[in-house]
């Protein structure tokens, strides 16, 4: 029998709605190499390396009458060419227009008759280069069985293993509805817990699926069962939101945090401030200038929660997955004026919920949702969207990647942004990728609800250099 989807899984693709599609995404920007770069060579190199993953040759079926969550069946039409999309900016494009071009087509909610995945050849930016786009379902992405089509793409090795022949692909029969319903009723009969949490569809009982698998974890999320009872502060981050959506990509320095965490990490837990804090005051820097700039109330108690899933990494980029992944929910000190100020307090909650057992280790977050350190952006959108919209203002997800190139085929990767989903209520979603000594923000906004996305962007940039120069508001 075909594998059948988790009830997490199965609750994301009800979840879906048309305004909150349920696929995380990645911009990776490359140089192509002297002799180019072409479409050809992108589906060369997905066709090499997808075999050792059969999900991306499958796709969704559901079981008849809804008995059983669904399965995953091999699509016998699979067409790379569906897939693989090909696209291009009036030249020289700008980096204004790829985010544009983002925009309009990530909200689009993947083809559920094919398998979850797309990725576009983004040719035509300034200076020779492309971007490759990627566009991943949550629940194709568990971890264990499946990762970010993203991570098929790109290689350490230049060049990769492309010389191979593409091995011939062929289909399993696919099951019949009275197969379905059959193995239905054995796994009830085998597995009677996997199938206690039927989804039926419908919001509530989707996130009551998500909540209940969180709290079967093994180790409860006592961050967000405290939160719960503190209903996160009135924000204009916290809005009804429509299908349409603003991309803005936002390039910093790796350097510029270290520099800010060796100047301002003194005192008794000095030791205890890490990047990643440094990291959170510059996003509550960047949000406190936002939120001004708007006419806000801004009051010296003023805060942002943040729910934070983050790998926590410090200036040695050899230990940065593993055991250092945590996630927490911590309030951002917007309406503290003190830049230095706000990273000490960010520190101070980050520690507290580390050393008071709030935060979850990787082991727990492993066994909620089949973690992988290369899905943790996706893997904090499926945290985001199965929690109450009213446990946070703002999603932040935090990914430490290599500090060393990385390539496609020939073509060196400058630089990578996540687009991470928004969760209904949502209004705007901040994911983050370091890469070879840069740290890179994707800042995903509802179109309508904050048509200023860029000015936050901005905002960010200049919350850092306040960081760095020692200045304070």
């Amino acid at each position: 029998m075909s594998d059948r989807l988790t009830s997490l899984d199965a609750s994301f693709l009800y979840l879906e709605e048309s305004t909150t599609s349920m696929h995380v995404g990645s911009v990776m920007v490359f140089q192509p190499p002297r002799e180019g770069f072409d479409y050809d060579q992108l589906v060369h190199i997905i066709e090499s390396r997808i075999g050792a993953i059969p999900r991306f040759r499958q796709k969704v079926r559901d079981v008849p009458g809804r008995i059983a969550n669904p399965v995953w069946v091999d699509d016998e039409a699979f067409d790379m060419g569906y897939h693989v999309r090909r696209a291009g900016l009036p030249r020289p494009g700008s980096d204004r227009q790829l985010q544009d071009f983002v925009a309009r087509v990530q909200p689009r909610k993947l083809d559920r008759t094919r398998p979850l995945w797309e990725v576009y050849l983004v040719e035509g930016l300034h200076d020779g280069r492309f971007a490759i786009v990627t566009k991943t379902h949550h629940a194709l992405i568990d971890g264990v069985n499946a990762l970010d089509i993203a991570h098929v793409i790109v290689d350490s090795v230049k060049g990769g293993d492309l010389d191979e022949a593409v091995l011939p692909w062929q289909p399993s029969r696919p099951p019949s509805s009275v197969e379905l319903v059959a193995g239905a009723v054995v796994d009830a009969v085998r597995r009677p817990t996997q199938v206690v949490d039927l989804v039926r569809g419908g919001l509530n009982d989707a996130l009551n699926v998500g909540l209940r698998a969180v709290e079967s974890a093994g180790q409860v999320l006592s961050t967000v069962a405290r939160t719960a009872a503190r209903p996160a502060p009135d924000s204009p981050l916290n809005a009804e939101i429509g299908s349409a959506r603003r991309w803005v990509m936002v390039a910093t320095d790796l350097e510029d945090y270290r520099l800010v965490r060796k100047r301002l990490a003194r005192g008794a837990y000095a030791e205890d401030v890490t990047i990643n804090d440094v990291v959170l005051a510059t996003i509550a820097g960047g949000l406190r200038s936002w939120l001004l700039g708007r006419g806000e109330a801004v009051s010296p108690h003023t805060t942002v929660r943040a729910m934070v899933p983050v790998s926590i990494y410090g200036d040695d980029p050899a230990g940065m997955y593993a055991n250092q992944v945590m996630a927490c929910v911590v309030n951002l000190p917007v309406g503290e004026p003190g830049a230095s100020m706000r990273l000490h307090q960010i520190a101070f909650a980050m520690r507290q919920q580390m050393e008071g057992g709030q935060a979850v280790g990787a082991t727990s977050l492993a066994n909620l949702a089949g973690f992988a350190p290369p899905t943790l952006h996706a893997l904090g959108a499926r945290l985001g969207s199965a929690m109450s919209r009213r446990l946070y203002n703002v999603m932040i997800t935090n990914v430490p990647g290599p500090q060393t190139p990385l390539y496609a085929g020939e073509a060196e990767m400058l630089s990578t942004y996540p687009v991470t989903p928004l969760a209904k209520g949502q209004a705007l979603s901040i994911g983050i990728t370091s890469y070879n000594g840069g740290v890179y923000f994707g800042l995903n906004a509802d179109r309508d609800a904050m048509p200023d996305v860029d000015v936050l962007g901005q905002s960010i940039v200049e919350s850092l250099a306040e960081l760095a120069s020692g200045r304070e508001s």
